[in-house]
């Protein structure tokens, strides 16, 4: 299945995600491109949408590679098994995580200066991105809400590889997919706009979804 865009994506995801019937729900979106599809799970599920802003820690010599991902409240998620793979020392993975936290600090500023957070204790937390490759960011934001106390951790994407899907199985009490094709590639292959998500469209969103 290809996705015309995330809008599209994210309305068809809602509708499966519904069909679980989630408790409580409350969608918390990864920026920046998952934003766009937690908008139209929220809408489908009539609940509240928020961001729970994590980064991927890139490999410096293959920035899409995900050696990790860093989240709010000091969650550090590490995948040894591409750390040594690609031959990232201790002092360059520091690196790597002192700049991806100043990003991290600069949007969290940013997207709360329009929306206040969402207290998702007690919660069906359902963590939305706009698809999953090594599954390290949503790992680090399924880490970030286990601390907060929610009931549940569910986590929907309208795209997966089948072997990321099962890891996630074992972090989150229920994964919701779209489609898992056999061969996957990159995210971005399985929409036909894949534009990135700014800022802009991350805080226009947020605003929007109060206002329902």
């Amino acid at each position: 299945m290809r996705f015309p865009d995330r809008r599209t994506a994210g309305q068809l995801l809602g509708e499966l995600v519904k069909e679980a019937s989630p408790s409580d729900p409350v969608v918390l979106a990864l920026p920046r491109g998952g934003v766009p599809i937690g908008f139209e799970v929220a809408r489908v599920l009539d609940c509240e949408l928020d961001v729970l802003v994590v980064r991927k820690l890139g490999v410096p010599t293959q920035p899409e590679l995900a050696m990790g991902a860093i989240g709010e409240e000091s969650v550090i998620i590490r995948n040894d098994e591409i750390v040594a793979a690609s031959g990232v020392d201790k002092d360059a993975f520091k690196r790597v995580v002192t700049r991806e936290r100043a990003e991290l600090g600069r949007r969290v500023s940013s997207y709360r200066e329009v929306v206040e957070p969402v207290d998702p204790g007690g919660s069906t937390a359902v963590v939305v991105d706009d698809g999953l490759a090594t599954g390290s960011t949503a790992a680090a934001g399924i880490a970030i809400l286990r601390e907060r106390g929610v009931k549940e951790v569910w986590l929907a994407v309208p795209v997966a590889p089948r072997e990321t899907t099962r890891a996630m199985e074992r972090l989150a009490d229920r994964v919701v997919v779209l489609s898992q094709p056999p061969v996957f590639g990159a995210v971005g292959s399985w929409y036909r706009d894949f534009q990135q998500t700014s800022d802009f469209e991350v805080r226009a969103l947020l605003e929007e979804s109060r206002l329902r």
